[in-house]
């Protein structure tokens, strides 16, 4: 679901209730076990809240509940994953307050290459009529026939070193995801993470970002060269300042090209959003 229905959720004017919402992004890595070949599915979750029900649960006290239920079907609609989120939003003094932040939470998941659907579906637990959304996409996983970047991931804030095992850690970082790849008032900087899978061991990579918005506005920038590991993907870790970006959907493309040769070896792009009026949602947090 694109980024262009953020603002909607995030605006300070309080919307008519309709369905619950749900937004999934997905994220496709290689697998790193040698073992299980196949790829690695991270599903990001965002549920806005502002169109959840609240009911009173104490005087002034006000609460909403919502289940997730996040399944991946095989090419023959078998199930291939099933898991199951209660969403408990913090309690709340006073219905009419506009701003109820999104809650997100992070999904891993390890499969076999192949053709897959990703099916979500909300029930907001205190609504029973126009109370359940369902959203599906189609996912597909292919190992790479030659040098390729893994999908790109916009971050809250910068990759931080980190070796403890967690859904958050990739390549060796700690990785606050940016809920829907948006960027809100006082975000200075876009932040991200992707791989570069099915490349030579020791070899010499330079690195272009290319940033631009739908007017044409556009900035550029050089990382310094990086060496590929052998046997596993080269995380690339990198950020950008938004200077110049408007607000509305920008692109960020990245192009890898070989140091000696200067020939481009891989590229990869991902769109995003910018407002430098409403503040962007809290990074996913583990869900209860």
């Amino acid at each position: 679901m694109k980024n262009l229905l953020f603002p909607l959720f995030f605006a300070v004017t309080t919307a008519q209730a309709g369905p619950p919402q749900l937004i999934l992004q997905v994220a496709k890595f290689r697998n790193l076990d040698q073992v299980q070949k196949g790829g690695e599915v991270e599903i990001s979750v965002t549920v806005p809240t502002q169109p959840l029900t609240y009911r009173q649960r104490a005087p002034r006290s006000f609460q909403s509940s919502a289940v997730v239920d996040l399944d991946i079907l095989k090419a023959d609609g078998t199930a291939a994953w099933h898991e199951t989120v209660t969403l408990k939003p913090p309690v709340l003094s006073d219905t009419t307050i506009a701003i109820k932040n999104p809650l997100s939470f992070l999904k891993r998941v390890a499969l076999p290459d192949g053709t897959y659907t990703l099916r979500g579906r909300i029930r907001d637990q205190y609504k029973s009529a126009n109370g359940e959304t369902t959203v599906e996409q189609p996912l597909v996983l292919a190992a790479p026939t030659g040098p390729a970047f893994s999908d790109l991931v916009f971050l809250a804030k910068p990759a931080a070193k980190a070796s403890a095992e967690s859904v958050f850690n990739r390549g060796g970082y700690l990785l606050t995801r940016a809920a829907g790849g948006y960027y809100g008032r006082g975000a200075d900087n876009v932040f991200f993470y992707t791989e570069l899978n099915a490349v030579p061991a020791g070899r010499s990579v330079r690195l272009h970002y290319h940033l631009a918005a739908d007017d044409g506005t556009a900035a550029d920038a050089d990382a310094p060269l990086v060496t590929t590991q052998g046997g596993r993907p080269t995380p690339i870790v990198g950020q950008l300042p938004l200077g110049p970006i408007p607000a509305g959907h920008f692109t960020l493309t990245i192009e890898a090209r070989d140091a000696a040769t200067k020939k481009v070896v891989a590229t990869q792009r991902q769109t995003g959003e910018r407002s430098l009026t409403d503040y962007a949602p809290a990074g996913a947090a583990v869900p209860r």
